[in-house]
């Protein structure tokens, strides 16, 4: 056994078994939605109902006991009276708050009129042998709750309704490119070549091909095989990962949306982009499309502001050229940044980032950014040192990047041939030949976006950190996990 086990619950487990009870039955009688029961509750008083849930801490009044039983829908007193539960009465003690449990009887109420189921039957569904948070000093420390979510989730109502909001905006993405006629595809995790991002990749060996293989901190080149071979419109939503550091923003494993559209070009996509953040007021936040995020409040509602890459970084940057390495190398020693042996590009980059984002409240679409940061995009026609790359950011937080996407097997060799060249730990080690090979056969012009799930959810639930819509956030091994308060 563990340790934090309590021992009383120990020898009441005991106790059950001894009187040929069943703490851990394989089946009980399934409950009604306790959301259902009490709508238009008065019309059901007198009904006989099942409900089944977790039991709350339970008020004992001699001949007269209350709990509530608590279900995914919502939460319910339950009555016990000692004079219509003789069976039932002498072993009471041995349920407890936090078992799991199944109580049938009659609806109806307390002499105050609360809401009440009053217990016939009740049948324990899963013996607790810890005890619950206290309700109002028990799971509190940020960490243990992402640590114990399972506790987090039943003593913290409005996680679980977080979460179930997740699910919602999940389902909605989804619905929204369905509508569009995209394909859902699923791509290879494990790849041979990692790329369609600059980030340091997991390392993993598969032994019976004797083979390193990367955890993919993208899908993209995959799913512009698909569009080669005329699948046209494709989106997945899956788990990537990035072995990176970890912050409010950051989680080494994370939920993305790529899609691809051919016939399709980088301002195509920023319509894409407004109907689906469009289709999502409607469809999850409701009213005016207004969120409160970091205390402040953001207009989701397109049509979102634009500006270009270039010109935010000279309006932040005054006398600084993006192209010049010596100014930015300046620049860059005055902010702070680390600056020994960092790429040209990269630093500049650095210099866009620590000046430039945080003023981004938006919505806004920063687009047309350096040919040298964005090496699987197409360049402009009228300035070859950029592309037709755009960045979605609301509270100075990036949510979505998407680009044109480059075509030409030659340009997109070169491209992947000075990244090699250039080789740090978000490199891959090697030109990945065969995706260029997809491209000779010819891919149409296409529009891809990337999304992040989480903080698409961050930014619609309120939440102040990626973990708190992430339901088993990476943390530092603990020894051992400490049980909650008790009650």
């Amino acid at each position: 056994m563990t340790d934090g086990i309590a021992n009383d619950r120990l020898e009441k487990l005991q106790a059950l078994r001894a009187a040929g009870q069943d703490p851990f039955p394989a089946r009980v009688t399934r409950g009604q939605p306790i959301a259902e029961l009490l709508s238009d509750f008065a019309a059901k008083h007198g009904q006989t109902a099942t409900v089944a849930g977790r039991l709350g801490q339970v008020r004992d009044f001699g001949k007269l006991r209350f709990a509530h039983v608590a279900d995914r829908t919502g939460s319910l007193q339950v009555g016990f009276q000692r004079d219509s539960m003789p069976a039932f009465w002498p072993n009471r003690r041995l349920v407890e708050g936090n078992d799991l449990v199944s109580i049938t009887g009659k609806l109806g109420t307390t002499q105050k009129g609360e809401p009440t189921l009053w217990a016939e039957e009740v049948t324990l569904a899963s013996k607790s042998l810890r005890p619950a948070p206290e309700k109002w000093h028990g799971l509190q420390d940020q960490e243990q709750r992402y640590r114990m979510r399972y506790v987090d989730l039943f003593a913290n109502p409005e996680v679980r309704q977080s979460f179930a909001l997740r699910s919602r905006i999940v389902r909605e993405v989804r619905a929204y490119f369905d509508s569009l006629d995209y394909l859902e595809v699923e791509t290879p995790i494990l790849q041979p070549i990692f790329g369609g991002a600059s980030a340091r990749p997991f390392v993993t060996h598969h032994n019976a091909l004797d083979m390193q293989l990367y955890l993919r901190i993208a899908p993209e080149l995959y799913l512009k095989r698909l569009i080669v071979g005329g699948m046209e419109r494709v989106y997945e939503i899956g788990r990537v990962f990035r072995n990176e550091g970890i912050s409010t923003r950051h989680n080494p494993e994370f939920t993305m949306l790529e899609s691809y559209e051919a016939w399709a070009d980088y301002r195509d996509i920023m319509a894409r982009v407004e109907g689906l953040f469009a289709h999502l007021v409607e469809r999850v936040l409701g009213g005016d499309g207004t969120v409160t995020f970091r205390e402040k409040q953001y207009q989701l509602k397109p049509p979102f502001q634009k500006a270009r890459y270039l010109d935010l970084f000279a309006q932040q940057n005054p006398g600084v050229d993006w192209f010049d390495h010596a100014s930015c190398l300046a620049r860059g020693k005055q902010l702070g940044l680390k600056t020994d042996g960092i790429e040209p590009h990269k630093l500049a980059n650095d210099v866009f980032e620590a000046t430039v984002e945080d003023t981004l409240q938006g919505p806004i679409f920063v687009h047309d950014y350096p040919v040298a940061i964005s090496p699987l995009a197409k360049r402009m026609s009228d300035d070859p040192r950029v592309t037709e790359r755009f960045e979605l950011f609301v509270a100075g937080m990036e949510l979505g990047n998407a680009f044109s996407e480059l075509n030409d097997p030659i340009d997109q060799q070169q491209r992947f041939e000075e990244q090699v060249a250039h080789k740090d730990d978000e490199t891959p080690g090697e030109v990945d030949l065969d995706y260029v090979t997809a491209l000779e056969f010819g891919m149409p012009p296409a529009g891809g976006l990337g999304i992040g799930i989480d903080r698409l959810c961050m930014l619609l639930t309120g939440s102040t950190s990626i973990r708190d819509v992430v339901l088993f956030p990476l943390l530092r091994r603990q020894e051992a996990t400490p049980p909650p308060a008790e009650s």
